[in-house]
């Protein structure tokens, strides 16, 4: 009996040694990290869809006016939540796409609401639109933050699954590449954009 379990022990060791020098630990560590900030980018997303009825109606009381601007916001706002956000979406190319481009779309919506606070000296000084602005504000600046993680969670993990000799590990355990987000501009990768809703866009 002796013989047999100090055969099992030495069996394990050696099945963990390789799998340690194979990157299986590495990948599973990655792929947590991933899921992680995934967690975070949906989190900050939420928080930004909770302020915005509250933003709608409190533009609306001084701007009714305004309807069209104050529907866009609403009907981005319900494509945006619409997304059911499973652990899969992030493994679909697709929907991943679909899910930036609707938040997208959000965000421009958002901007033009906001731009046109210019336009009503009441609204800009009300303290409720104010604190809603501020608020809103710093939610788009960790949206930033949690994307570049993400985008550098996923790039650490796909550049691990595609390495040698840790590409034949995720070939094995069936770990594939994953989609990432799209950034247009390399330095936001890196770099938080300051964010300033209050300022008129740029004439075309």
């Amino acid at each position: 009996m002796k013989a047999i379990k100090r055969w099992m022990t030495g069996a394990v060791l050696l099945v963990s040694l390789s799998l340690g020098g194979c990157g299986y630990n590495t990948i599973q560590e990655q792929d947590e990290a991933v899921t992680a900030a995934w967690s975070e980018v949906v989190n900050q997303y939420q928080r930004r869809a909770d302020l915005i009825p509250n933003l709608v109606n409190t533009v609306k009381g001084f701007a009714a006016q305004e309807e069209q601007v104050l529907v866009g916001v609403t009907e981005a706002r319900a494509r945006a939540t619409s997304i059911q956000v499973t652990p899969e979406l992030v493994n679909d190319p697709a929907a991943l796409e679909r899910y930036q481009q609707v938040q997208g779309q959000l965000t421009s919506a958002l901007k033009t609401l906001l731009a046109i606070s210019e336009n009503y000296p009441q609204l800009k000084s009300d303290q409720n639109f104010r604190d809603l602005q501020a608020q809103l504000e710093g939610t788009e600046n960790r949206i930033a933050v949690a994307r570049n993680r993400y985008i550098a969670s996923v790039q650490a993990y796909n550049g691990t699954i595609r390495r040698f000799p840790s590409n034949l590990t995720a070939m094995v355990f069936s770990y594939e590449v994953k989609p990432n987000f799209t950034v247009e501009n390399v330095a936001a990768i890196t770099t938080a954009p300051t964010v300033d809703f209050g300022s008129a866009p740029p004439q075309q």
